[in-house]
């Protein structure tokens, strides 16, 4: 697990692909050329050798054009020839006066077709190319789709990792001021979205700027007018792209914003099902959800109108623009100044100019989302933890569980003292507990000795050992921890008590069951310890799933062994079948138990007695009951009743 708490940036994760995408960029601007250059060619091949009939021909020794034994040869542009071959609604005429065709010889097919050979041969190998540069283009654009994704994909798997392992790295403290449903967006939704950045970002904007520049340098080499007159058109539509860009980018952050709160929404309400429907509070918790899926609907809405008049309005500029190039270019090719081939080129390639430039503001919408989510998402991979650089190096050896605070002071929030000047010694195999009021820091000082949060002033020891020496997974390796609300993981049993650790074996597994009595309870089920855990273990009874968690605990051999309320909901039986396994665990580790229930620990070797966040008594039961203060109190509250 990761554990490098060093500024991260997206560079870092795009650097080591950079061949990768050198390659698609490459395969982008391969793939766009073949694009460019399909309707060059049929511009060609209706310019050189399907509309050539006006085109002169001169008698010629060398000639590659033979008709009745004489042998011909095509006049260049701008030169006059003899024999001209003029179509009419009759046929083919072989003649010298282009005005009157008639006057000249009708040719039949075969004549036509040995005059035309050249022409026939020149529209069969660009009409070769012309499939060539398809069946390229697919296969390069396949090859460039499959290296972009699976190098976006690539980055996204490092990526999720790397957030995922910030936050098992994160204090306990993150977890307090983090809505959990926007934790998951970002580990889920938003890195799908930076992975759009990879796939239509990059491979868009590149394509389509190619796209827009090679156009415009080809329609400016074939007609310089038609190209200004397309020119023309262009600051429309770069304005309506503008204007287009700015209001989808306000709608896309209200989505994201409200898409957050449903989840957050989603995530408390489906952890809290239970209360809710205890408390009778689904029809107000459905409002509540509906708001903000309102929310949501009018947002998306609102992007569908912008899209929706976004797109007819580029189609109606680019219709009228075709419209007007095929006005100006057909009067232009009546007069002889541009040819049909080229006019036809023209229409092709102004389809084409209009697809970039909308595919540019329609990129930039998801440039905009993928901005977004990279800033979330780097926003928590950069979060400032409390615990940064305080990772000890240190290896615990000859282990003995005593623990030592001294003078310690520990706030969650800032000046807000929970512990004031605590200090108190907890020797190896001793079975201590806390006592105290609601509030009083028991649960804190537990919190402190696993090091899931960081005290503000004082020392503690772990086996006369400062531990901010230790890296906190060091510590906690020797600690077994049982809380009073148990956690089940979906899964089975087995797997519940091992938590995937395959150094636990199975023999282990069921001496940990017997010892906190848990072997009927597990011979009762129809597939034993494979039995299948619903989500937090909803079908077993609260007793059940506290044994687990013993079970859990007991298999990992802790050397210390701390108790949180570990006996307070559940009913008396099981209280005395966790007691009788709780006396067994704790004969040769370090035992803490944090307990209302002075019957579950009265044994205690010391108890420790907190009042408003200080130690108020210590000692054993015996020395706290002739003390007369406030361990007394509680004692005959409980045992009166």
């Amino acid at each position: 697990m990761d554990q490098d708490f060093n500024d991260y940036h997206l560079k870092d994760y795009l650097k080591p692909h950079w061949k990768q995408f050198l390659v698609v960029i490459l395969l982008i601007l391969v793939v766009t050329g073949f694009n460019l250059l399909r309707p060059k060619i049929l511009q060609v091949a209706i310019d050189d050798h399907i509309d050539v009939l006006d085109q002169s021909y001169r008698e010629s020794a060398d000639g590659e054009i033979e008709l009745n034994g004489s042998r011909f040869t095509r006049m260049e542009e701008g030169e006059k020839g003899e024999y001209y071959l003029v179509q009419t609604e009759k046929g083919f005429y072989w003649t010298t006066d282009q005005n009157n065709p008639e006057s000249g010889v009708l040719l039949n097919e075969d004549q036509v077709m040995n005059l035309r050979q050249g022409d026939f041969r020149g529209v069969i190998t660009l009409a070769l190319i012309y499939l060539l540069t398809v069946v390229s283009g697919f296969a390069l654009s396949y090859g460039q789709v499959y290296l972009l994704n699976r190098t976006g994909q690539s980055i996204i798997y490092k990526l999720r990792k790397d957030l995922y392992a910030r936050l098992l790295n994160q204090s306990m403290k993150f977890f307090d001021t983090r809505p959990l449903g926007n934790l998951v967006t970002r580990v889920t939704n938003d890195t799908e979205n930076l992975n759009e950045l990879f796939v239509s970002v990059l491979s868009g904007l590149i394509r389509n700027l190619i796209m827009v520049a090679g156009i415009l340098v080809i329609m400016f080499s074939m007609d310089m007018r038609l190209a200004f007159f397309v020119l023309l058109i262009t600051p429309v539509i770069v304005l309506i792209s503008v204007l287009f860009r700015k209001q989808v980018r306000k709608v896309y952050q209200w989505e994201r914003s409200v898409l957050s709160k449903i989840n957050n929404h989603l995530s408390e309400d489906l952890s809290g099902m239970r209360m809710i429907q205890i408390l009778n509070r689904e029809k107000g918790i459905y409002k509540e959800f509906d708001i903000e899926n309102r929310d949501y609907r009018n947002a998306t809405r609102r992007e569908v109108l912008l899209f929706s008049m976004f797109r007819p309005g580029i189609e109606l500029i680019r219709a009228l623009a075709i419209s007007l190039l095929i006005y100006f270019g057909g009067r232009g090719y009546l007069a002889q100044t541009i040819s049909f081939g080229v006019l036809y080129a023209f229409v092709d390639y102004i389809q084409q100019f209009f697809m970039p430039i909308l595919n540019l503001a329609e990129t930039y919408n998801v440039y905009q989302s993928a901005s977004t989510s990279s800033d979330r998402i780097f926003s928590l991979l950069n979060e400032d933890n409390e615990m940064a650089g305080l990772f000890g190096k240190r290896k615990i050896e000859n282990f003995r569980g005593k623990i030592e605070f001294k003078n310690v002071w520990f706030a969650y929030v800032k000046e807000e003292w929970v512990l004031k000047d605590v200090s108190f010694v907890i020797e190896p195999c001793e079975l201590v507990a806390f006592v105290g009021a609601t509030g009083a820091g028991k649960s804190s000082i537990i919190n402190l000795i696993g090091r899931y949060y960081e005290i503000q002033k004082g020392q503690i020891l772990f086996d006369d050992v400062d531990i901010m020496e230790y890296d906190p997974e060091e510590i906690r390796k020797f600690i077994g921890f049982v809380q009073q609300d148990v956690f089940l993981f979906t899964g089975t049993i087995y797997d519940n008590i091992t938590l995937g650790n395959p150094e636990i074996s199975r023999e282990t597994v069921e001496q940990a069951i017997k010892d906190v009595n848990l072997t009927g309870f597990i011979e009762r089920l129809p597939q034993g310890l494979e039995t299948p855990v619903m989500e937090r273990g909803a079908t077993f009874s609260a007793g059940e799933r506290q044994l687990l968690s013993f079970a859990r605990t007991l298999v990992r051999d802790p050397g210390i062994l701390i108790l949180d309320e570990a006996t307070a909901n559940i009913d008396t039986e099981t209280e005395l079948m966790i007691q009788e396994a709780l006396n067994k665990m704790s004969k040769s580790r370090t035992t803490i138990a944090i307990a209302h229930r002075i019957s579950t620990i009265a044994d205690a070797d010391n108890i420790i007695v907190l009042s408003h966040g200080e130690i108020a008594e210590e000692g054993n039961r015996e020395e706290l009951i002739e003390k007369d203060g406030i361990f007394k109190v509680l004692y005959e509250l409980q045992y009166e009743q």
